[in-house]
């Protein structure tokens, strides 16, 4: 059997993706790539179906700072046997909405095995607000910024590796948005915001992170889109974030004066043994993409349609810009085919053989 080829998959929160713009609906299509290459890195927003998740040790779960600092080559990913998660709660959430998820918490340590605690109260309630971009992107926006991180701090001086964090967002019930997004269609508008808070964390701490907001409980809606059903099923976001965390890989710094080291430590993963890249078409402008390019990681864009227009096209990566130059670009149009694509890099095929017509060797 071929070797693994370690795979990055990128599908960013917030702009909409048909796959993976909605909470776990891009885990079948994780699951198919961690198959093909045997070793897939990805984040949160890929892996997080609310009350529904999937544990693979082939899937690696890295928010999305840490998984930009792994892609320019700042951050070596550590195996762990366990990971210790402190539970960063809200001041902002009502007496009986913590009560659910300190259950929640209870229940992952019950019956999964999970390791939790302790859980530390933000001093203020953090205010979180959501916005929308010119793109139709959403972001969001903290208000307290110190209370978050001084949280943060007191879980990792109290020994915790790990951090799920749990705020408390607005309740958007009966907007258009949110009917809109919960029959199939616009961003959610949630995660920008949930970005920001795993963002701001992980960059201050670098320690696994990953968030899940406290809402009211929606009403029942016959025309509910299955990929938004995920997200009703209980009363949290959490236990998907315990279990994602659960076996998160520690987020080493890599120092010049030490960082061939680093990169050896056993059961350790550098950028440069990084296979293959994969990513929706439109959103190639993030860090990760860009820092892989310039490393000739093969790239492969998926046609996933969103409200960014960052495409390859845009880049200078369509078909007709690769003769000259030692990328590898490839174009799926569905995961099915990138895992295609993952499979033949991955045996060492030459695309080319499979493909017809088959061109004259120049």
């Amino acid at each position: 059997m071929a070797i693994e080829l370690p795979t990055l998959l990128v599908i960013p929160t917030g702009i909409g993706c048909s796959v993976g713009g909605y909470a776990g609906d891009a885990i079948p299509s994780a699951r198919l790539l961690a198959g093909a290459s045997g070793c897939l890195i990805t984040h949160p927003n890929v892996m997080n179906g609310a009350a529904l998740y999937w544990s693979d040790p082939r899937i690696k779960y890295v928010e999305g700072f840490g998984l930009d600092g792994f892609a320019t080559g700042e951050i070596v990913l550590r195996s762990v046997r366990q990971q210790r998660i402190g539970l960063l709660l809200d001041a902002g959430i009502e007496t009986e909405l913590r009560l659910r998820h300190l259950q929640v918490a209870e229940a992952c340590k019950a019956s999964l095995g999970l390791n939790i605690g302790p859980v530390v109260t933000t001093e203020v309630p953090l205010d979180i607000s959501f916005h929308e971009g010119r793109s139709g992107s959403s972001w969001g926006f903290l208000a307290q910024v110190d209370a978050l991180l001084e949280a943060g701090e007191k879980l990792k001086k109290a020994g915790s590796t790990a951090i799920a964090v749990v705020t408390r967002f607005p309740d958007d019930l009966g907007s258009a948005v949110l009917d809109s997004y919960r029959k199939g269609n616009g961003v959610d508008v949630l995660a920008g915001a949930e970005a920001v808070i795993s963002h701001l964390l992980v960059k201050h701490l670098y320690l696994p992170c990953a968030h899940a907001p406290a809402l009211s409980a929606l009403p029942l809606d016959a025309g509910l889109d299955p990929r938004a059903a995920g997200e009703e099923l209980g009363h949290t976001f959490l236990p998907c974030v315990l279990v994602g965390l659960d076996k998160a890989p520690d987020l080493v710094q890599v120092k010049r004066a030490n960082g061939v080291e680093d990169c050896q430590i056993q059961g350790s993963l550098h950028v440069d043994q990084l296979g293959a890249l994969v990513a929706p078409d439109g959103a190639l402008g993030g860090a990760a993409v860009l820092s892989c390019l310039e490393r000739n990681v093969p790239l492969i864009v998926v046609s996933n349609s969103n409200v960014l227009r960052v495409t390859a096209k845009a880049l200078g990566l369509d078909k007709d810009s690769l003769s000259n130059n030692k990328r590898v670009v490839l174009h799926a149009n569905s995961y099915c085919e990138a895992a295609g694509f993952i499979t033949l890099l991955r045996e060492g095929i030459n695309i080319e053989s499979v493909c017809r017509p088959i061109s004259h060797i120049s």
